[in-house]
Formats: C-alpha cells, sequence, structure tokens
C-alpha cells in the first residue's frame, strides 16, 4: 500500500499560504486530505496560474454553486503526490456573475467554464470559446438551468 507522508501535505500548505499571500481570505482544514480557502475574484487568474505552474497542482474540476446572495466557483485542485486536494472558492455577483477565465493559464478549464456559464449564468471573460457544450444552440437567453430561480415555462 502506497502510504503520504503527513509532513508533505503540510509542506504544500505551507507553500500555498506562502506563495498566495494577502490574496489569501480565508483556509480551512476540515481533514487531513482536504482544505479549502477563499480568494477574491479578482485574483483568480493569479491563484489559477500560481496552482498550476508554481505549485504544479492539477485541476480535478470546477464548480459552481447558486448561494442565496451570490454565486461560488469553487476550483478543486490536486497535490497528488501529497494525496491534498485543495478547494479554492471564490464568490461573484449573483446579478452580475462575472469572473476572469483561466483557461489561458489553465486550459483544462476549458470546457468545465462553458458549462457553469450555460447551466449557471457565470460569464467567463477572456474564454476563448464561449458556446453551448450540454444545451441546444437555440436556448432561451437568460434560462441557467441550475439556478434557483429556473423555471420551466
Amino acid at each position: 500500500m502506497n502510504t503520504v507522508d503527513t509532513r508533505d501535505r503540510e509542506q504544500v500548505i505551507a507553500e500555498i499560504q506562502s506563495a498566495l499571500g494577502d490574496r489569501l481570505l480565508t483556509l480551512e482544514r476540515p481533514s487531513a486530505t482536504r482544505v479549502f480557502l477563499e480568494v477574491d475574484s479578482q485574483h483568480i487568474v493569479d491563484t489559477a496560474s500560481i496552482f498550476s505552474q508554481e505549485l504544479q497542482a492539477r485541476l480535478q474540476t470546477a464548480s459552481a454553486v447558486d448561494a442565496p446572495r451570490k454565486i461560488e466557483v469553487l476550483y478543486h485542485w490536486s497535490f497528488d503526490s501529497a494525496g491534498l486536494v485543495v478547494t479554492v472558492r471564490t464568490r461573484i455577483d449573483r446579478d452580475q456573475p462575472e469572473i476572469a477565465s483561466i483557461t489561458p493559464t489553465c486550459p483544462a478549464a476549458h470546457w468545465i467554464e462553458r458549462e457553469m456559464w450555460e447551466l449557471m449564468g457565470v460569464s467567463f471573460q477572456g474564454h476563448p470559446d464561449m458556446r453551448h457544450l450540454l444545451l441546444q444552440d437555440d436556448w432561451p437567453a437568460g434560462k441557467f438551468p441550475l439556478r434557483r430561480d429556473y423555471r420551466r415555462e
């Protein structure tokens, strides 16, 4: 069985804290293998660059949550050798959900940003190919099936 030295995890967490510096708003550790942190949306491209290039993390996926006042965009990064998953959360305005695309920095985000755009209405500024991925091309504008206020007609 392959065991992971927990000192590796501690070192990774220390490297994240150091690299993000003042960008880091919160950091929570609910278990030995999971870390949740928050950054302001204006820092998401820098954060993705730090994670993918400097810290050599792998983007597992990203997701969006329609919270009551904000939309939370969550980027789930894996530090495979340390057995650690770090979720980076940022919150954006629910009425104008815009955030910079991390696709130019991290190509693995290409399809998932398109999915969040069409299902949650998150506009990814600077995305190279923002078009429908799952829904029909003639899907009604402004109708986002995973939003709390979505109603079928």
